[in-house]
């Protein structure tokens, strides 16, 4: 069985966590599959937006502690070494999805813990299901986060909650995570796929070119000056107004109907 499985159909790529009978837990075999899945719907033009989910009762129970306990028997220079491909792999996967042109939704259920806290937050947007619970859980094996975690909690939810998320590993609902900013909508779980579907056919008909500038300008204005954000917002404002998704959108508005984008 694959451990990731990608399903592109009408502009949406689909990337489904499918380890389900193992609270689709990261192990080897699945950080690959994700780095390479991120690395086919980069390049990938048909692609218009992005889709990340678990397979089953959980979105990712984190790491795949009955493969590290088994790994525990083998030499720690080993040991070391195969850690640090899996986390090569599955930061490879974050960086595509963080710098990819296409909006990425994560839609969460059950599980939320570990990397699969850190992946959800690697996507633009987040949508759960009012059953979901999270926990970052890494201080309850003695390591510290990756998959960019201490990256984007500080900016998502400020330092000090960042420190008490990180340090404690307390687990807490979806309301919090709600409150949190952590995702962006909390639906019942019955209405998941179809709030979820309905949000990515939404931004795949958008105009994609111009939701690729403002991703751009959104992730890097975290290390830009005001006078340098401004420029590139400039840079990219007037880069637009040269697409035909521009034209069409100022038509559609004279005209008093809904625009046909085409992603140029």
């Amino acid at each position: 069985m694959n451990s990731v499985l990608l399903d592109i159909a009408d502009g949406i790529a689909t990337i489904t966590l499918n380890r389900p009978q193992a609270l689709n837990a990261l192990n080897h075999d699945m950080a690959r599959a994700l780095r390479d899945a991120a690395e086919h719907i980069e390049s990938d033009g048909s692609v218009r937006a992005v889709v990340v989910r678990g397979a089953g009762p959980h979105f990712m129970a984190g790491g795949d502690i009955k493969t590290f306990h088994a790994m525990l028997a083998t030499p720690a220079a080993q040991r070391l070494a195969d850690f640090e491909e899996i986390i090569a792999l599955v930061h490879d996967a974050v960086i595509r999805l963080r710098r990819m042109d296409k909006p990425v939704v994560a839609s969460v259920h059950g599980a939320v813990a570990g990397f699969g806290l850190s992946l959800m937050n690697a996507c633009d947007l987040a949508v759960a299901a009012d059953s979901a619970y999270f926990t970052l859980a890494y201080c309850h094996i003695g390591t510290s986060p990756d998959g960019g975690a201490t990256w984007s909690l500080p900016r998502l939810v400020g330092l000090k909650q960042a420190m008490e998320i990180s340090l404690l590993g307390d687990r807490f609902d979806a309301q919090r995570a709600l409150s949190l900013g952590l995702v962006n909508r909390v639906v019942p779980a019955a209405e998941l796929e179809a709030e979820t579907l309905a949000l990515a056919r939404r931004l795949a008909a958008g105009p994609t070119a111009a939701y690729a500038k403002t991703k751009r300008l959104l992730n890097d204005s975290i290390n830009r000056t005001l006078d340098s954000q401004l420029y590139a917002e400039q840079e990219n404002f007037a880069a637009s107004t040269a697409t035909e998704d521009f034209a069409e959108g100022v038509r559609a508005f004279i005209e008093k109907r809904k625009p046909t984008f085409r992603g140029c």
